[in-house]
């Protein structure tokens, strides 16, 4: 089953060089046991820009966003036999925040992902209906 773990945190500091080091080193493993499939931190606030629709309206914001208390850092996704492995996987990488970035508060959730067989579409399809 796939899960995706995605980390937010109302700090925009880069990570340590320590952390950075720490995280490569899990990633490493994840990756060579087959379990992680793909990860990748995000540009600042700044870089980005939103499509939303608010009250019928579709309107494009450009970063940095006025009202964000927390943004997302981060996300990664792996393929685990069930919620418990996912569970371990973040706990460790959280971890890793606290031991090499003391002081940093913040949160990986952890979500299950919806597959071809959960939403009744074809392979393919998923990514084509978000763009309808």
């Amino acid at each position: 089953m796939r899960f995706m773990s995605i980390v937010t945190s109302a700090h925009t500091d880069m990570p340590t060089p320590e952390l950075m080091e720490a995280m490569g080193k899990l990633a490493d493993r994840e990756i060579k046991a087959g379990r992680m499939i793909d990860m990748g931190g995000l540009m600042p606030l700044e870089t980005g820009a939103q499509v939303r629709i608010r009250g019928g309206e579709l309107s494009v914001i450009d970063g940095p966003f006025v009202e964000a208390k927390e943004v997302i850092g981060g996300y990664a996704i792996f393929e685990f036999r069930n919620k418990e492995e996912a569970m371990a996987s973040a706990v460790e990488f959280m971890q890793l925040h606290r031991q090499h970035m003391p002081g940093w508060e913040g949160t990986c959730e952890v979500r299950a992902m919806a597959g071809p067989e959960d939403t009744g579409c074809q392979a393919g399809q998923v990514g084509a209906l978000a763009h309808a």
